[in-house]
């Protein structure tokens, strides 16, 4: 099993799936109220956060709805996507108010380095990439060496598992390695561990990403530099 050891212990980049706050046809409430306890004990322990929230069915359902109509184009297939990550991160900076940053970063070049509150909460930026990216930028901003990715995905595997039933688990590999199963384009709506176009910027700038699924005993493992369940790309 991997184990992390982070570089910065005071600030925390996270990327969290929409699949975990809109998973099929709303928010998740029990979720919304696992992470909100989740963000108030690390900062009690002194830490500052910076969280990028993905779209999940929210971004989903819009994209298909305008697919089903007519010939879209791939950019405001995006821009549906991105919004979707907006009203998703409003959603958290709401339920975090009392110690969150009171405006939703939409361009991480432009995230202030230092924020009211404990908590800063992002969403997608531009057409092209995913709210990984937007993770990733933040931390390089931040100066932090590594993007913690939670989702309802438990690992990279070596196939996709939900078409091939011997996928194998992968617990650690390198941005090479991984960039060449996920490929280098991004698609709207498109579902991999990590975007391919974040991959190749965390290669550049060599950033570690922990990719985990959304446990409370596998969270602190992750945070602890304790073995956990998942896949580290270095």
């Amino acid at each position: 099993m991997p184990k992390l050891i982070l570089s910065n212990e005071k600030t925390l980049v996270l990327s969290v799936g929409g699949s975990l706050i809109v998973p099929n046809g709303g928010p998740s409430v029990e979720f919304i109220k696992e992470l909100r306890r989740f963000v108030l004990r690390e900062v009690k322990k002194g830490r500052r956060i910076a969280m990028v929230v993905g779209g999940g069915k929210t971004a989903r359902h819009y994209i298909e709805a305008a697919k089903a109509v007519g010939k879209i184009a791939e950019e405001d297939l995006d821009w549906l996507g991105i919004h979707s990550t907006r009203l998703n991160g409003h959603l958290i900076r709401t339920v975090l108010r009392d110690i969150a940053h009171p405006i939703v970063v939409k361009d991480p070049t432009k995230a202030p380095k230092t924020w009211k509150g404990k908590v800063l909460i992002a969403g997608g930026w531009k057409p092209g990439w995913s709210t990984d990216y937007v993770a990733c930028r933040l931390a390089q901003k931040l100066g932090v060496r590594q993007v913690l990715n939670f989702s309802n995905v438990d690992h990279v595997y070596d196939k996709d598992p939900n078409v091939y039933n011997d996928a194998e688990p992968l617990e650690q590999l390198s941005w090479s390695e991984y960039r060449k199963m996920v490929g280098s384009e991004w698609k709207p709506g498109m579902s991999a561990p990590f975007d391919p176009i974040a991959s190749k910027y965390c290669q550049k700038h060599k950033i570690e990403v922990a990719i985990a699924a959304w446990e409370k005993k596998n969270v602190s493992n992750v945070l602890a530099g304790k073995s956990f369940t998942g896949t580290v790309i270095v």
